[in-house]
């Protein structure tokens, strides 16, 4: 048995947290000027999670937010890094999981399948990245001046795209947050993801999870989960996330996400369609 480790870019709450079996490491939230910013864990945050565990006898899987967002998967190596020489016949593995909130909640939580039916750890990360790789985050916002204190667009963009109610649909690739395209109004954002949600993952449906996440905006995604069903003829089994401060402090109240990666199983099917 392992024991699998996130920092809080997962969007887990305590009581998920706590059935998943996973701990977590906080980031920092720093408060200037009145605004709101983030803060990585440091390498001692992890020794400090990681040592118990290991003085226990376990090994330690442990995934972070993506290493291009943020530094927490450094500070995660180099805690691994200082700890091997004290825990010599330990592992340690990390997974970048080169996604954020729901789409890191959602490797997460594979992994946590994982290791629940058996899988060792050399597997359960192997497949993770495999993971990894499926994984696709959209998210949409609704004001324009988290973006703007953030450096993602310019003042001139903000003021302009504010009065011409204009929503960015930003998506994660390789790790990094980039403007897919741009719509006006909430309503033509959300039916442009749920529509391209819908031809997407119509014949692969068996085949993913889904995850969806709000900020301050739980009428809107609910009646988003509500006509996503709908149109796939499911029903999620990843509740609704209200999406954490790492995260929500760049995207501000109003914002949406919307993710979805393969199941572990799913790499099954593909080997033994090769093979036969």
């Amino acid at each position: 048995m392992f024991k699998i480790i996130s920092d809080a870019g997962c969007d887990f709450t305590v009581a998920q947290a706590t059935e998943f079996g996973v701990e977590t490491v906080p980031f920092y939230i720093i408060n200037e000027n009145g605004v709101q910013k983030t803060s990585q864990p440091n390498p001692q945050d992890y020794m400090d999670k990681f040592t118990p565990y290991l003085k226990a006898g376990m090994d330690i899987l442990a995934i972070t937010i993506s290493s291009k967002l943020s530094g927490s998967f450094n500070s995660a190596s180099l805690a691994a890094d200082m700890l091997k020489e004290d825990f010599p016949d330990r592992s340690i593995l990390l997974v970048d999981s080169l996604s954020a909130s729901i789409g890191q909640g959602l490797i997460t939580r594979e992994m946590v399948k994982m290791r629940d039916a058996g899988f060792s750890i050399q597997e359960t990360a192997a497949r993770a990245n495999k993971i990894v790789q499926s994984t696709r985050v959209y998210v949409t916002v609704e004001n324009l001046e988290s973006l703007k204190r953030g450096g993602r667009i310019g003042p001139t963009t903000a003021f302009v795209g504010g009065i011409l109610g204009l929503r960015p649909i930003l998506h994660v690739v390789d790790g990094q947050v980039v403007q897919l395209d741009t719509v006006r109004g909430k309503k033509n954002a959300l039916r442009m993801i749920g529509e391209a949600m819908v031809h997407t993952l119509k014949d692969e449906v068996q085949n993913v999870h889904i995850c969806i996440g709000h900020v301050e905006s739980q009428p809107d995604a609910e009646a988003f989960i509500a006509k996503l069903e709908s149109d796939l003829q499911i029903t999620l089994d990843t509740p609704l996330t209200e999406v954490g401060t790492a995260i929500s402090t760049h995207t501000g109240p109003g914002a949406m996400a919307f993710a979805y990666c393969k199941k572990y199983t799913a790499f099954d099917a593909v080997a033994l369609k090769e093979a036969a």
